[in-house]
């Protein structure tokens, strides 16, 4: 499926939109961590809009090139930790654990079983 455009704006949009969507996320736990949880809510909203203006035409690119709803989500899942683990670890200081390549190949057995069929 990724061999199509289609297929790789999907995915290209779906890795920005994640960038946008793990600092929405988790960034305030560093950056703002100080501050009201107000304050790094409406900021986080913020965030979280460029993250939907990229997510919802990645999904209707995606679902219009032919990937079902379950291949979306599971592309999607695949992408969130490929983005997650480097935030993690370089961002937020977090040490680098075993359990994400465990994750990871859990996730590798779902992108298996979701696209097998098509």
């Amino acid at each position: 499926m990724f061999s199509t455009l289609a297929g790789w704006q999907t995915a290209g949009l779906l890795m920005l939109s994640n960038v946008f969507m793990t600092f929405a996320w988790y960034g305030h736990l560093k950056g703002l961590a100080a501050k009201p949880w107000w304050i790094a809510a409406l900021i986080s909203w913020g965030i979280a809009l460029f993250e939907y203006l990229l997510q919802v035409p990645a999904n209707r690119i995606g679902h219009g090139a032919g990937f079902s709803l379950a291949q979306l989500k599971i592309t999607q899942e695949v992408i969130t930790l490929a983005i997650f683990v480097p935030f993690s670890l370089y961002y937020m200081g977090e040490p680098l654990k075993l359990d994400f390549l465990w994750a990871g190949l859990c996730l590798l057995g779902a992108v298996y079983f979701i696209f097998r069929s098509a």
